[in-house]
């Protein structure tokens, strides 16, 4: 599936933030992420930590797959998209307990927040043919 130089480009930035989101898992944003743990989950320290890290080194590898595995794109976009999914759950977390972090600290930025998420799966669709391909693949 094609896709055009728009697309690309767009597909290449969002690499750079997944990049990006993954490093600061690991480094500077660490204890900012631990606030999207599900509280639902295993509360103990280590174990948070250990999903921030692992998180973290699954959006390295998200964000190197959009920039540079091109050839795989609608795969990845495809497997982006369902990583999305699966972190929403976090969001929805630090929204419902009302938990601080990155600048949301009132409901209604947390809430906002919320929004984006469908914005980022419909990015990471999009930008890599995904969406395309899926359209077309149930119209057969």
């Amino acid at each position: 599936m094609k896709t055009n130089l728009f697309q690309k480009i767009m597909r290449v930035i969002l690499g750079g933030f997944m990049t990006l989101a993954g490093i600061g898992h690991l480094t500077f944003q660490r204890d900012e992420f631990q606030a999207q743990v599900p509280r639902w989950l295993p509360d103990s320290p280590e174990f948070m930590d250990f999903v921030v890290v692992s998180s973290g080194v699954v959006e390295i590898a998200f964000g190197l797959a959009m920039v540079f595995l091109w050839k795989h794109q609608i795969k990845v976009g495809i497997a982006l998209a369902i990583f999305y999914v699966l972190i929403f759950p976090g969001n929805i977390s630090q929204y419902t307990n009302e938990i601080s972090a990155f600048g949301l600290d009132t409901d209604q930025k947390r809430l906002i927040r919320l929004f984006f998420q469908p914005v980022l799966i419909l990015w990471a669709l999009w930008s890599t043919g995904a969406l395309k391909y899926l359209i077309n693949r149930n119209k057969k």
